[in-house]
């Protein structure tokens, strides 16, 4: 057999395993003579069976058998012979195969790329200070509180933070917006909904709740709205001002709790000092997370800046997937009609197809720092994360470690994916650490 490598591209190559026809007639006719030892034929003891008559039988068996084996043979012989450090085979073109002439089987295999580990010790990195200001407490206590606010009728005109409840209708230039918008029809027209006055968090209708205090039940008011130009909710009212008939049907004023003992015990705090403590915790918690985040994000830039890695095309091919499903879900979150994505899935596939050859090259690089490192990922790292998964899933740990044993290919994926997080937590431990300013939330 004689193997010669083709190039593709940086990492695919094409492997060309040439059969000589006495090479192929010599596999068939193995073949044949296993067939007749195992044969039985009535009228013949096992394995005396004339040849012919059990490659007759045992025509559709025998040219299975042999395909696959010379199929196999060009399959591992050329992978072996190459030295090829190979991850993915990416295709197999059998060509013609018979038992009395030449064959050429064609492999197509993506390697892994060869570059040089960069410096990876000592990378500069920025984190933001991780204690709670006074302003930050005070700001989710308010937030808790009004979360658990009451609210009463206020017989007055509505003032900031107030909750109105209110009818309105739609037009641009005169014609109704649930004409312009039929799908859409709580844009254009509803006779009762809930508007809070100046909140911080956007209504439905941009600027409608600045535009409604000093309004009392009652009143009607035409209220002039212009959407964003990338008003994505409805692509038919982006960038379009429209003016709409509001109606004032009742006004209630938000009554925060007190910061007594039933409102801290309800936060699982026994007086507001505890209370206070505990979102002071809660927030550094949080920064803490971002910082982690962070980190790993820095340290990851700053490495792949200094190395060019050619991605594998099969690699990169699976990873676009799964960005696609995370950015898909984000925006379906956020109210993104699914029309959308259609409209614009030129632009979405370009930028996952960027954002997978960044995971790709992150990948092979920590894997190589893990090599070089010795990182292994240890018994109690996967009963660590069988743990956490059993209780997010409600599970029992036994159940859901025996079911993980039963999936191999995910229990890889995520070896892997333990694999690459300790390698990273290993190179931002060897950062250098600057604290920045703190970041407002």
């Amino acid at each position: 057999m004689n193997i010669k490598t083709q190039d593709v591209s940086e990492t695919r190559k094409s492997l060309v395993a040439s059969f000589e026809a006495t090479e192929v007639t010599s596999e068939h006719q193995a073949i044949v003579a296993e067939f007749t030892k195992m044969a039985r034929i009535p009228g013949f003891r096992p394995g005396k069976a004339p040849a012919a008559m059990v490659l007759k039988r045992y025509a559709k068996e025998i040219d299975e058998e042999f395909r696959k084996r010379i199929v196999t043979k060009a399959y591992q012989d050329s992978i072996k012979d190459s030295k090829l450090d190979v991850i993915n085979v990416v295709n197999v073109e059998e060509g013609e195969i018979s038992k009395d002439a030449p064959a050429a089987i064609t492999v197509t295999v993506d390697i892994q790329p060869v570059f040089e580990l960069p410096d990876y010790e000592g990378i500069p990195i920025t984190v933001e200070p991780t204690e709670a200001s006074d302003e930050e407490i005070e700001k989710v206590l308010e937030n808790v509180r009004a979360e658990r606010a009451d609210f009463k009728v206020a017989e007055r005109a509505a003032q900031k933070s107030d909750y109105v409840k209110l009818a309105y209708e739609g037009s641009i230039d005169g014609t109704p917006i649930f004409e312009l918008a039929p799908e859409k029809q709580i844009y254009g027209k509803v006779p009762q909904t809930w508007e809070e006055v100046e909140g911080e968090n956007e209504g439905l209708i941009p600027g409608l709740g600045a535009q409604i205090g000093g309004l009392a039940a009652g009143d009607k008011k035409d209220v002039t709205i212009t959407f964003p130009a990338e008003f994505k909710a409805v692509e038919a009212l982006a960038g379009k001002t429209a003016v709409y008939a509001v109606e004032v049907q009742e006004v209630r004023e938000r009554i925060l709790p007190e910061i007594d003992e039933e409102f801290c015990k309800a936060q699982q705090a026994y007086d507001e000092e505890g209370l206070r403590s505990n979102i002071r915790n809660n927030i550094k918690m949080q920064k803490d997370g971002r910082n982690r985040a962070e980190q790993r994000r820095q340290v990851s830039e700053a490495m792949l800046s200094k190395v060019a890695i050619a991605a594998p095309e099969s690699l990169v091919e699976h990873e676009i997937q799964g960005v696609l499903r995370q950015f898909i879900d984000q925006q379906m979150k956020q109210g993104v009609p699914a029309e959308k994505f259609e409209q614009d899935k030129e632009a979405l596939f370009a930028s996952a197809r960027q954002a997978a050859e960044t995971r790709v090259q992150t990948q092979l690089l920590l894997a190589k720092i893990a090599a070089k490192e010795k990182v292994n990922v240890e018994e109690n790292d996967m009963n660590q994360f069988i743990y956490q998964q059993a209780i997010q899933s409600g599970q029992a740990s036994d159940k859901f470690g025996k079911e993980l044993v039963k999936a191999r290919d995910r229990l890889r994926s995520i070896q892997q994916s333990i694999l690459f997080d300790k390698t990273l937590d290993l190179v931002v431990a060897k950062a250098t650490v600057t604290e920045g300013a703190a970041k407002s939330e």
